[in-house]
C-alpha cells in the first residue's frame, strides 16, 4: 500500500488541532462571497467617485495628460516590490486589493478629509494661507497615512497566512502607497497642465514639467517610502508570538507614527526656505531610502537562509530530495528550475515549479515559527496542507530542482596528492574514471513498504 513520508514535526506544534473549515451555521454576512462582494462594491464606488472628483478638478484634457504621466512610474514600482516578494510570493489578489485601495478608497478619504479640514481651519482662523500650510504639514500626513495603513491592517487581519514577516509588510504597504501616489499624481499633473493652459506656459519652464520632475523623476518613491515604515511595523508584529500583545500593537503604531512624521517633514520642506525641499531630500529622503533598501534586501537574504536551514528536516523524512533545500534557498537556482521546466514541459510545468517553490518556502517559515514557539493553533493542519501540495507537484518539480542544484552548486576544490594514486581509476590509468554505478543520492520511493 502507498505510504507517505513521516512528518518531521518541530517543537512547539499543537497536537490535535482541529481542521480549519467553513462555519456550518454561519450567518449570511459571514460568508466569504458576501465579504468579497461588499469589498469589491466599496472599491468600485470609491473609484467612480474619485474619478469624477479628479476629472472635475483637472478637466478632461488635464485628466488624460495626468493619467498618462502618472502611469509611468507605476510598473517600475510594482516590479520592484514584486521582486522583493519573490522568496515567498503572495497572491496577486492581495496586491490588486492593495493597489485598488490606495488608488480609490484611500485617495477618496484623503481628498474629502483634507478638503474638509482645510476649510474648517480657514473658517476658524480667518487665515486661508496658514490653513493651507497647516493642512499640508499636519492634517494631510495623518489622514493619508492612516487611510493607507487601513489596507495593511486588513491584509494583516484577514490574510494572515500571507502576512508572515517584514517583507510582506513592505510589499503590502508599498503597493498600497503606489496606488495612492498614482491617483494623487493624476490630480497634481492634471492641475498643473490646466494652469499651463491658462498662463501659456510651455517647455521646461511650464508648471507641468516642474511637477513632473519633482513627483515622477525625483520622488516617485516618496509615498511608498512613508507607508513602508508602517508595513515594517506590521511585519515585526507578525513575527511576534500571540502572547506578546504589547509588541503586536506597539510596533504597527510606532511605524504609523514614523510614517506620519516623515510625511509631515516632506510636505513642510517648502517652509524651510528656498532650498528646503532639496535639503530635506538630500538629508533625509535619499539616506532613508538607501537604508530601507538595504534592510529589505538583507531581510530577503535572511529568509533564503531560513529556507536552507529548515527544509533539510523534511528531506531527511523523505518529503524532499536531499538537494532541494539548497536549490530552494537560492533565487538563481529557483529561476533555473523554472526555465528548465518551461523548456522541457511548457509553461504549465514552469507554473507548477513556481508553486512548488512557494509552498516549500511557506513550509520552511511555518517550521521556523513552530521551533520558536510562535506557531498558531492550526500548525498541524497548515503543515499537512503544504506537504500535500508539495507531494502533488513532486513529479514535475523534482527533476527541475535537481538540475538547478547541479548547475548552481559551488565547485569543491580537490588538491592532487604529490604521489601517484592507483586503484581509484584503475592501475596505471589515473585519468580515466570508471563508469559510475550509483546516483548522487538514493532515490526515494513513496510506495516502498
Amino acid at each position: 500500500m502507498a505510504t507517505c513520508p513521516p512528518h518531521p514535526y518541530p517543537r512547539g506544534r499543537v497536537d490535535g488541532a482541529p481542521a480549519a473549515g467553513p462555519l456550518l451555521h454561519a450567518h449570511w454576512w459571514q460568508r466569504a462571497w458576501v465579504r468579497y462582494g461588499a469589498l469589491t462594491t466599496l472599491l468600485a464606488i470609491s473609484g467612480l467617485v474619485i474619478l469624477a472628483l479628479v476629472r472635475e478638478e483637472t478637466g478632461t484634457e488635464g485628466f488624460l495628460v495626468g493619467l498618462g504621466l502618472a502611469t509611468l512610474p507605476v510598473p517600475l514600482l510594482i516590479a520592484a516590490f514584486r521582486w522583493l516578494d519573490r522568496v515567498e510570493p503572495g497572491p496577486w489578489r492581495n496586491l490588486l486589493f492593495c493597489f485598488a485601495w490606495g488608488a480609490c478608497a484611500a485617495a477618496l478619504i484623503a481628498i474629502v478629509a483634507n478638503s474638509f479640514a482645510t476649510r474648517w481651519i480657514a473658517t476658524a482662523t480667518a487665515d486661508p494661507s496658514s490653513a493651507d500650510t497647516l493642512g499640508a504639514t499636519v492634517i494631510a500626513p495623518v489622514v493619508e497615512e492612516t487611510a493607507k495603513a487601513a489596507a495593511v491592517l486588513l491584509v494583516f487581519l484577514f490574510r494572515r497566512r500571507d502576512f508572515t514577516g517584514i517583507l510582506d509588510g513592505v510589499v503590502t504597504a508599498g503597493v498600497t502607497a503606489t496606488g495612492f501616489a498614482f491617483t494623487e499624481n493624476i490630480l497634481y499633473l492634471g492641475t498643473a497642465f490646466g494652469t499651463d493652459q491658462l498662463t501659456g506656459g510651455t517647455g521646461i519652464a511650464s508648471v507641468t514639467a516642474a511637477t513632473f520632475f519633482v513627483r515622477i523623476i525625483m520622488s516617485p518613491f516618496a509615498h511608498p517610502l512613508f507607508t513602508v515604515l508602517t508595513g515594517i511595523g506590521f511585519g515585526v508584529s507578525a513575527l511576534a508570538a500571540d502572547r506578546q500583545h504589547i509588541r503586536r500593537v506597539a510596533f504597527p503604531l510606532s511605524g504609523l507614527l514614523l510614517a506620519m512624521g516623515l510625511h509631515a517633514m516632506w510636505n513642510g520642506s517648502s517652509a524651510f526656505g528656498e532650498y528646503g525641499f532639496f535639503a530635506v531630500y538630500a538629508a533625509f529622503m535619499v539616506p532613508l531610502f538607501g537604508l530601507l533598501t538595504w534592510l529589505v534586501i538583507w531581510t530577503r537574504q535572511r529568509e533564503l537562509k531560513t529556507v536552507r536551514t529548515e527544509l533539510p528536516a523534511y528531506a531527511v523524512a523523505g518529503w524532499l530530495s536531499p538537494v532541494e533545500p539548497y536549490a530552494l534557498g537560492s533565487m538563481r537556482a529557483r529561476r533555473i528550475a523554472r526555465q528548465y521546466a518551461r523548456r522541457h514541459a511548457g509553461r504549465a510545468a514552469a507554473r507548477e515549479v513556481a508553486q512548488y517553490e512557494g509552498y516549500a518556502t511557506s513550509l520552511a517559515f511555518l517550521r521556523h515559527r513552530g521551533r520558536r514557539g510562535r506557531a498558531g493553533a492550526d500548525f498541524v493542519v497548515r503543515e499537512r496542507e503544504l506537504l500535500d501540495e508539495l507531494w502533488r507537484r513532486r513529479e514535475t518539480a523534482r527533476p527541475a530542482l535537481d538540475y538547478a542544484a547541479r548547475i548552481t552548486a559551488p565547485p569543491v576544490p580537490v588538491a592532487a596528492p604529490p604521489w601517484p594514486v592507483y586503484g581509484a581509476y584503475g592501475y596505471g590509468s589515473p585519468t580515466t574514471p570508471a563508469t559510475p554505478t550509483a546516483t548522487p543520492y538514493p532515490a526515494y520511493n513513496p510506495y516502498r513498504s
